[in-house]
């Protein structure tokens, strides 16, 4: 049983997590707890009514019902789960129902193949709302890029629509960066993965397909030792894998071989050959010194910037 992120698992006890790591061969897989069963929830799908859980009131319900299950994230045994959902094998089911994921699942399929194509979030597990956003999922950097290209080419020809100043507003107060307004949307609006659709928001997530896989790094999610906090400047001698989770970013330093953000506000947020500002925890393991971004959910005190392009 491989899981990979943005997958979603469905526990024994029914309830829903979001898989925010690929599997690296261990016994659990590690995640985030999203829904949980509740005859009162607000969430409505196939399987029953739901209650979604925010990110600390998830742990405050781990640590009463599985303490067992919180580390430094969520983990789910393997043995515990009895369902895993596919983004790619969903999303032409919620096509045939959601217009707004039909259109752009429709535009992204003439250029990139649909199996390559998924989405994840909400609609995944049949729990959205009428606000929910459209989180979709593209496997393989190649792929994902040419839907970067397609998303930027749909804005122009009015097929969808650029996100506006309320939008970018509550998108920066969501997401909380240390970076001024200014220079995040400068950020976002380069890495061309959102847009708008019939008032509906949406963005589009990269994936490693089979052939990057054999590419993955186990090193890059062990935990090292924690030497403080600290703020540098560098080169970026790689960034291939910067829409990755965690991103990483190669860098030319004396001491820091790369940085790697655990957070999606700081994916994308620079090209080979640029320089950065980025402060965060440094880490150290038997192989590398690395500046770690995203130690905490909110990521306070910790930001990457491309200097290059503010």
């Amino acid at each position: 049983m491989i899981a990979r992120i943005r997958d979603f698992v469905i526990t024994q006890r029914d309830w829903i997590f979001s898989v925010v790591s690929y599997d690296l061969g261990d016994e659990d897989v590690k995640c985030l707890l999203r829904y949980i069963p509740d005859e009162k929830g607000e969430r409505v799908s196939e399987k029953g009514r739901y209650r979604k859980l925010e990110f600390y009131e998830a742990y405050e319900f781990l640590r009463s019902y599985r303490p067992e299950y919180l580390k430094d994230v969520h983990v789910v045994p393997k043995r515990d789960i009895k369902e895993i959902l596919r983004p790619e094998v969903r999303l032409p089911v919620i096509a045939e129902r959601e217009e707004n994921a039909r259109t752009i699942y429709d535009l992204l399929g003439r250029y990139i193949p649909k199996e390559r194509i998924g989405i994840t979030g909400s609609f995944l597990c049949g729990l959205n709302g009428e606000e929910s956003d459209l989180d979709f999922v593209i496997y393989g950097r190649e792929h994902f890029n040419k839907a970067r290209e397609v998303v930027r080419d749909a804005s122009e020809e009015g097929l969808t629509v650029e996100i506006n100043e309320e939008l970018w507003r509550q998108i920066y107060q969501k997401r909380k960066p240390e970076l001024s307004y200014k220079d995040f949307v400068a950020h976002e609006i380069r890495k061309g993965h959102r847009g708008a659709i019939g008032g509906t928001y949406f963005d589009i997530l990269y994936v490693r397909d089979a052939e990057e896989l054999k590419r993955l790094d186990s090193r890059n999610y062990e935990k090292g030792e924690r030497a403080g906090y600290r703020q540098i400047t560098a080169e970026v001698k790689d960034a291939s894998f910067a829409f990755d989770s965690p991103a990483i970013y190669e860098i030319e330093h004396p001491e820091i071989t790369k940085v790697l953000s655990f957070t999606h506000t700081y994916a994308g947020q620079a090209l080979t050959g640029e320089t950065i500002e980025a402060r965060g925890v440094i880490e150290r393991t038997k192989h590398e010194t690395r500046l770690v971004v995203g130690t905490t959910r909110e990521a306070k005190g910790e930001w990457i910037r491309s200097l290059s392009l503010i």
